[in-house]
């Protein structure tokens, strides 16, 4: 009997949302350009979609969406297997930055962030709270905000991790991504 011999697929790219309404739309539109793409969401991430009124992320045909539904994150476990070249985690909320600086790994942007680490996954993080002083939009329009100097710690604490690069804008985002897509198969800084 012929066996027939299964190529693996290329890797492809996680991206895992967050709580968070900074940029969302512009990392929604910036998503929608991408593919192959797997979209990990938090509970939050769909509830601040919803906001936004932009509750199906106009993802790209193909997308596969992972929603954060059970305790164990079985979806995860795809880091183990090579499917993944890159992981972005963003617009990332001052909370998931502080629980991945800690290794809290107990949403799936931060089981995701964790595992990708374990497995030598690159991963941008585009990182919210970045000033001491800000402004970004809400729902109903701009309202300035004013991170803590916790936030502000954490954020550098976690540009000194291994294979993470950390992000502030969205061209920096897109910069960032641009150079994983270029050359998927090299660690980032």
């Amino acid at each position: 009997m012929n066996e027939i011999t299964r190529l693996p697929a290329p890797p492809r790219l996680a991206w895992a949302l967050t709580g968070s309404g900074h940029y969302i739309k512009e990392t929604l539109d910036l998503m929608a350009r991408l593919a192959p793409l797997d979209v990990f969401l938090s509970r939050a991430a769909e509830e601040v979609m919803r906001m936004y009124r932009r509750r199906d992320g106009n993802f790209p045909p193909g997308t596969r969406l992972f929603r954060d539904r059970a305790a164990s994150a079985p979806q995860i476990g795809r880091f183990y297997f090579g499917e993944y070249h890159t992981l972005v985690v963003g617009p990332a909320t001052s909370n998931t930055v502080a629980k991945c600086v800690q290794g809290i790994s107990d949403t799936l942007p931060t089981n995701a962030f964790a595992q990708a680490g374990k497995c030598r996954v690159p991963c941008i993080v585009f990182a919210c709270d970045t000033a001491p002083e800000m402004m970004t939009e809400a729902p109903h329009g701009m309202v300035p905000v004013y991170p803590r100097r916790i936030d502000l710690e954490n954020v550098d604490r976690l540009r000194g991790f291994e294979a993470t690069t950390v992000v502030e804008t969205v061209p920096e985002l897109e910069s960032a991504l641009k150079a994983r897509l270029e050359c998927p198969t090299t660690s980032s800084s």
